[in-house]
């Protein structure tokens, strides 16, 4: 079998040298990202109202001092019904942008761009935290509400959730736009849309969870219709110079399910709605789905989407090393990659990976003398 050439080949005077493809810098609209490995969004569960606290500062920044091109926010909600728990971040007050800023402040003194996902939960709301001991959704009595999504059916075990009206659907792209607003006030340099893993517009653009019969259900052109909405109005809120990102469920993994040609279809859509990249997820929407798990398991749909959609793409999902990594980029399978769990075990993975790969990094001058260079 053939190998791969990881990176690129030059020659300098008659010296051959590989160049990290994973280290190259990489430009959406008019933002440079240094280079692709990239911060996945990963959810905290420690805020109070919807306020990132120290907590997320620390959280947060440590990945900006590892050397990260881009540093994205846990999923936070443009309304407070829309969170995934009682202790979800938000981004529906003043207060919490400027609780933001001070975060995003942070990262960019690190010489990194940061980006929040902005996000509605739907059905999977009004949450318990995973630790704590209890399950399922939280109760009026101890800080819950009554979650919402396309139909009644509930995901799971959990509460049933109480059908959006077609006025309630309508308003929901301007909630986004407002959000969007605030991520400009507090900083971010990114604004990601949260449409996958069973939250409220995936809920709607799979035929798993919606079973509507007005102009938001239905054919494929209904079910998508409010992730398209939501784009143009964040894309029409931010202007055209603001990288905007849709992180989708590329699968349901269900034979009767939301599937790989529909994200493609979906995603040539959001194309022409201002979206600039697809961040490929899976999954989510069902409680226990057979996913074959494995390294790099999803990058597959991050390269199709690319080839047959034209619109750059994310991967992510067990990227654990750094030739992997390498390899998913050189060999044109995405353009970034996000990195979540590797990233808790070493939040300096990115410079570690551009030693193992001969690539150029930023050391913060705290941290120089660990160079290995």
């Amino acid at each position: 079998m053939a190998q791969r050439t990881i990176g690129k080949i030059h020659a300098d005077e008659g010296a051959v040298t590989i160049v990290s493809r994973l280290f190259e810098q990489i430009t959406l609209r008019e933002l440079t990202f240094s280079n692709r490995v990239w911060v996945s969004p990963m959810c905290q569960y420690s805020s109070t109202d919807g306020l990132p606290n120290d907590w997320h500062l620390m959280h947060l920044g440590q990945f900006a001092a590892g050397g990260a091109g881009l540093v994205l926010t846990e999923a936070s909600a443009v309304t407070p019904d829309g969170r995934i728990s009682p202790q979800d971040a938000g981004l529906w007050n003043d207060e919490q942008v400027t609780a933001w800023r001070r975060i995003t402040d942070f990262v960019h003194a690190r010489g990194t761009k940061v980006g929040i996902q902005l996000a509605h939960a739907g059905r999977k709301a009004s949450t318990f935290r995973p630790w704590g001991g209890s399950s399922g959704t939280v109760p009026a009595d101890e800080g819950g509400w009554e979650s919402v999504g396309p139909d009644s059916r509930p995901f799971g075990y959990y509460a049933p959730a109480r059908p959006l009206s077609e006025d309630d659907v309508a308003q929901l792209p301007a909630r986004f736009a407002a959000s969007a607003r605030r991520a400009i006030t507090a900083g971010f340099d990114v604004v990601e849309l949260h449409f996958g893993h069973g939250y409220l517009v995936h809920q709607f653009y799979s035929p798993l969870s919606n079973s509507r019969t007005d102009a938001y259900g239905g054919i494929f052109e209904g079910r998508t219709r409010l992730a398209v909405e939501i784009a143009e109005a964040v894309r029409a809120e931010i202007g055209e110079a603001m990288p905007l990102f849709a992180r989708i469920s590329a699968s349901d993994w269900t034979e009767d399910g939301w599937q790989i040609e529909d994200s493609v279809r979906l995603s040539k859509l959001l194309k022409d709605s201002g979206v600039d990249l697809i961040d490929a997820s899976s999954g989510g929407n069902t409680p226990h789905p057979d996913i074959p798990v494995g390294p790099g398991y999803q990058a597959p749909f991050a390269r199709q989407i690319r080839e047959e959609s034209g619109i750059p793409t994310a991967a992510v999902g067990m990227i654990t090393d750094p030739a992997q990594a390498e390899d998913i980029i050189a060999s044109g399978t995405a353009d970034a990659v996000f990195l979540a769990r590797e990233l808790l075990r070493d939040p300096h993975w990115p410079l570690r990976a551009a030693h193992a790969l001969s690539a150029k990094a930023q050391w913060q001058p705290q941290y120089e003398r660990a160079d290995w260079s």
